[in-house]
């Protein structure tokens, strides 16, 4: 168990650099972390709910949806900053096993967040929720081991 929280929290690499000595010097402790993190994703998925049941209100309900919703997803992302920290978790954002993911989640939130509150195009708001939340479960697989390759054999054995 100790050797999770280290790696999570990025205590776990050989750099002793004294950036790395001030981020261990204000680190927060294992139990704060935790709660942090469920924190974070509890309000994560919370902001999605509320989108979701804000598609039922009569006006620009498809905009609050795409706002609550993406900020949700942003929040349910965050939250494992707690856990690694900002660095580490900028650090594997952007692996290169999974930079295109990120980059396409990224692009995804900003275009939603456009399409809902600069340029008032409801389907095109939908259709970038959409395109978000195939863009996160792409993003999700990346962190499990030979995910993304079952998936895609999977998707080759349906459509031959």
């Amino acid at each position: 168990m100790d050797k999770l929280k280290k790696v999570l929290s990025g205590q776990d690499t050989e750099d002793r650099s004294g950036l790395s000595e001030v981020v261990e010097a204000s680190s927060l402790s294992w139990d704060t972390r935790i709660k942090g993190f469920i924190a974070c994703f509890a309000l994560g998925i919370l902001c999605s709910l509320l989108g979701t049941c804000l598609l039922w209100v009569p006006r620009k309900s498809l905009q609050l949806f795409a706002v609550f919703y993406t900020i949700g997803n942003i929040l349910s992302i965050g939250s494992t900053i707690f856990l690694m920290g900002p660095l580490n978790q900028l650090k594997r954002m952007f692996a290169p096993t999974r930079l295109i993911a990120t980059i396409l989640v990224l692009v995804c939130f900003a275009l939603t967040l456009c399409s809902a509150l600069w340029w008032h195009k409801k389907g095109l708001s939908l259709i970038f929720c959409i395109l978000q939340s195939l863009a996160l479960t792409w993003y999700s697989l990346s962190f499990i081991p030979f995910a993304r390759d079952a998936v895609k054999k999977c998707f080759a054995v349906c459509l031959a």
